[in-house]
């Protein structure tokens, strides 16, 4: 590594250390929750619903995709596709509980357990959205082609999204928004890398109905919720006027088609714990929930 001028460096006069020490105080927007170390930080029990399913998770783009498959699954037909879904608080530190580490050792959400599945035995964990989206496919035989042109460019899509998204939210989004400060550096570093990606969504979909092609898959169920959501500008409050999003006509029409589908409806509303009360549903246990259970409906029954 070439050395740098202190004096050039932001803050100025910041010298790298030889060995990184955590300043728990640098963390910007999640100072509280982030740490270099993985474990449980306290015993905590999940909860346990009456369906095989039992989904622990949050609305964050990551959790929505897989709320976005159980709600497709179920619209699809597929009724053993009827799950639980418990909120995880990360802001309170709930991915840190006992119970979770054991079914997410990476303490990130979403998290699964099939206590059904396929074949018998023994209940299942799966973590790591993409792998969650993958098993439900297989479990169900559904929104994954098995012909092999269209299942490789579902798989190619899908782990585009697992790879290019963090540099997206862990890379502009946090330094667009959650930083403690605006760092130019980083922010255009980013954002060219955002734009980037953006423009090859908008080149593959200028001649492709969905990612794989004229098939709604898994992969659209992925990108959607990162990308998609940027697009209709709901992501890091303004960033979509900052990126131009409306310049990417393709993926414009493409977002507005997935967006009008009412299992993605459905799916964005589930363990929501913010925004507008008529599009929370903090827990799911029945396809009723929708219509009963959401935090308008429960704000007015409490006081009425």
């Amino acid at each position: 590594m070439s050395e740098k001028s202190p004096a050039d460096n932001f803050p100025a006069g910041y010298e790298l250390p030889k060995v990184w020490t955590w300043d728990k105080g640098n963390g910007g927007a999640f100072a509280s929750i982030n740490r270099p170390i993985a474990g449980s930080t306290h015993e905590k029990a999940l909860p346990v619903g009456r369906h095989p399913l039992q989904l622990y998770s949050l609305a964050t783009p990551n959790g929505v995709k897989v709320t976005i498959m159980l709600e497709e699954l179920l619209a699809a037909g597929h009724s053993e596709a009827e799950y639980d879904a418990w909120p995880i608080r990360i802001g309170d530190g709930d991915q840190f509980g006992s119970d979770f580490v054991e079914i997410n050792p990476n303490s990130k959400i979403p998290a699964l357990f099939d206590h059904a599945p396929k074949g018998g035995g023994a209940p299942v964990r799966v973590f790591e959205s993409a792998s969650i989206l993958l098993y439900l496919a297989e479990k169900f035989g559904a929104f994954l082609p098995a012909e092999l042109r269209a299942r490789t460019e579902t798989f190619n899509w899908l782990f585009w999204q697992m790879g290019s998204a963090p540099f997206l939210g862990g890379g502009f989004g946090h330094f667009y928004a959650y930083a403690p400060m605006q760092i130019k550096y980083a922010i255009d570093r980013y954002a060219m890398e955002v734009k980037r990606q953006l423009d090859v969504l908008d080149r593959h979909l200028e001649g492709n109905q969905f990612m794989a092609g004229k098939e709604y898959t898994i992969a659209d169920m992925a990108i959607w919720p990162w990308y998609g959501n940027l697009a209709l500008n709901q992501a890091y409050g303004d960033a979509g006027t900052f990126l131009d999003v409306q310049s990417y006509s393709n993926v414009q029409r493409w977002t507005a088609e997935i967006a009008a589908r009412p299992a993605v409806k459905r799916g964005r509303m589930v363990n929501r714990l913010s925004g507008d009360p008529s599009e929370q549903l903090h827990e799911r246990h029945d396809a009723s929930d929708f219509d009963t259970k959401t935090q308008d409906k429960i704000n007015q029954n409490e006081t009425a």
